[in-house]
């Protein structure tokens, strides 16, 4: 068998794929070793996961694990390789960035534009078979364009700042039940600010017939069509994360009227992370 992960800053999404072709699938919490030790990592996959797949490794034994990660630089790769090493000490494991797992799922082994819009947001350009160019993310606060924690920041600042309308800024408040003094702690004094400004982005999406919310969600993802996408190549840009899937009618149109050709869009990667990965899985592994 074979172990797939696909992790983001919010959750860690897992595919344990079996001979048969059967897969089951399983969540814990993100793991990004930006922001965690590799004994925090340890903990989670013991605690979160291994409970989880205990009543499906009678099937047979992991012997790789590939690993897609947020945070995954050559820097910081040792801190989660030895995390799996310590929980899977059979398992030859191989860590990537979130960046590479996208590229995979959503150009498949064709050239293309790959970014992911979730938490988090990142691109690249993918030759086939390996990214040959990237624009550094390098965060919610420098960069990060059209991802959930910028547009929730985006969406807080203008709200706090009464640049949208007194009822939707009412309508938040009372939703969310924050003040402002709750959105300050949260964002400058406790941990993962980047997850806290990303769950507020859901509301761009319940009120996004309200014309001062599309116009905010489409100069979300303007900018980033304007900043990022003219220094790859015109090839189809494709998209994974929750913010490409949930906003995929404005993201589109922010696309063709920027002149690019939309490609796939998914929620999550892991489903083009499984085709591409399928003969990975061996007969003798079961």
């Amino acid at each position: 068998m074979i172990l797939l992960a696909d992790s983001g800053s919010t959750k860690t999404h897992w595919c344990l794929m079996a001979a048969n072709g059967q897969t089951s699938e399983f969540f814990t919490d993100g793991i990004n070793p930006f922001q965690q030790t590799s004994d925090a990592i340890r903990n989670t996959i013991q605690n979160q996961l291994l409970p989880q797949m205990a009543r499906l490794l009678w099937v047979g034994k992991i012997t790789k694990v590939f690993f897609y990660g947020a945070g995954c630089t050559p820097e910081k790769k040792p801190a989660v390789m030895m995390a799996l090493n310590a929980c899977f000490k059979h398992a030859e494991a191989v860590v990537e960035s979130d960046m590479l797992g996208a590229a995979i799922a959503a150009c498949g082994k064709k050239e293309g534009v790959a970014c992911i819009l979730g938490t988090g947001g990142n691109s690249c350009y993918f030759d086939g078979e390996k990214i040959v160019k990237n624009v550094p993310a390098l965060g919610f606060i420098l960069g990060d364009e059209g991802s959930g924690a910028v547009l929730g920041k985006r969406l807080v600042s203008d709200l706090l700042k009464n640049q949208l309308s007194d009822e939707l800024k009412e309508q938040f408040l009372s939703e969310y039940q924050l003040t402002q003094a709750d959105i300050i702690e949260k964002v400058y004094r406790q941990p993962f600010p980047n997850r806290f400004l990303a769950s507020l982005s859901k509301f761009c999406a319940d009120h996004i017939d309200n014309p001062l919310i599309y116009q905010l969600v489409y100069d979300h993802f303007d900018y980033f069509a304007k900043r990022i996408l003219p220094q790859y190549p015109k090839t189809p840009v494709g998209f994974v994360g929750s913010i490409a899937y949930y906003y995929q009618d404005v993201l589109k149109k922010v696309l063709a009227d920027n002149g690019f050709e939309c490609g796939q869009i998914f929620q999550s990667p892991m489903d083009g992370m499984k085709l591409y990965h399928k003969d990975d899985v061996k007969p003798e592994e079961a």
